[in-house]
């Protein structure tokens, strides 16, 4: 299948949004922005969310919610940008909601039951406005934070830790019915899947400690970064180091697609049918497309 280039020069994009203008909205980690890609190419920065805004999602209210995971200490490797430890600068993660036109940025959440959220990482919304997101921590240079599952109010009166802790989460993602949610370990290469009784609830919930099923767990130590769900509840995740999208069905069957960035870091679906992934590679710092085989799940918002 042909993969269309859309932008180029990036600073480490994430975060892809569909709008029907055929527009991708995305986050610059590297740059710190919200930015618009139009369907001609040009690139223009819509909003500046500072430290390292990570995933993004439009909320019930229209706006941008944004992880912002705080930055990182960047470096060049072969001639790819890529992320390191938590920089110098760095003064905590928190869950934003931006304004796309008017650029106005608020910070929604920054803690949670008195704990300070490390690494935001990426979100999603369910069809009653609140939404599930993952908090990736962050790493030094001898040590790295434990990471954990949260579900939030998107007006900010109520934000829960649910499961805590897990080995850097990073992409999460709802099914069809919305009844399951999955979550994408990127350490481990594993996806994890719960079974939900309803908005923000996990089906015979313990507490933190209550763990998920392993979906997929594939050979050949793969990193897992974000990930997008398709109309029929396949699992489209976005895989580091042998960069691409691994597909996993429900019962675990994976095949992976290639992509020429082993930085390929998250997916979206859009076009009017929602069959055109569109995937950013974020080493070279291109945000590209390719027709699917499969539309995507259309999303709550």
């Amino acid at each position: 299948m042909e993969t269309i280039e859309w932008a180029s020069g990036l600073r480490f994009p994430e975060g892809p949004i569909w709008y029907p203008d055929n527009s991708i909205v995305l986050v610059e980690i590297a740059r710190g922005t919200l930015t618009r890609v139009s369907a001609d190419g040009d690139v223009d920065v819509v909003a500046t969310c500072g430290g390292g805004p990570n995933g993004a999602a439009i909320g019930p209210d229209g706006r941008v919610y944004v992880c912002n995971n705080g930055g990182f200490i960047w470096s060049e490797v072969n001639g790819m940008m890529v992320p390191g430890d938590q920089p110098p600068d760095y003064q905590g993660g928190s869950i934003q909601r931006v304004d796309i036109t008017s650029g106005e940025v608020e910070t929604l959440y920054d803690s949670c039951s008195g704990h300070r959220l490390r690494g935001p990482n990426d979100l999603v919304f369910d069809e009653t406005g609140g939404f599930w997101f993952t908090d990736h921590g962050k790493t030094r240079a001898r040590d790295r934070d434990r990471g954990g599952l949260y579900y939030a109010l998107a007006d900010g009166s109520e934000i829960r830790e649910m499961v805590y802790p897990l080995d850097a989460p990073n992409g999460v993602g709802l099914s069809p019915e919305g009844d399951v949610l999955y979550v994408a370990e990127t350490h481990q290469g594993r996806l994890y899947r719960w079974p939900l009784s309803g908005p923000g609830q996990i089906a015979g919930y313990f507490g933190p400690q209550h763990r998920g099923t392993i979906v997929a767990d594939p050979e050949g130590g793969p990193l897992f970064d974000s990930l997008a769900v398709d109309a029929y509840g396949n699992i489209c995740v976005a895989t580091i180091r042998n960069g691409g999208i691994t597909v996993v069905t429900p019962d675990g069957l994976h095949y992976h697609r290639p992509f020429p960035d082993p930085l390929t870091t998250n997916i979206c679906f859009g076009g009017p049918d929602l069959t055109i992934a569109f995937v950013t590679l974020s080493g070279s710092g291109r945000l590209v497309s390719r027709q699917w085989d499969a539309p995507g799940l259309r999303l709550a918002f």
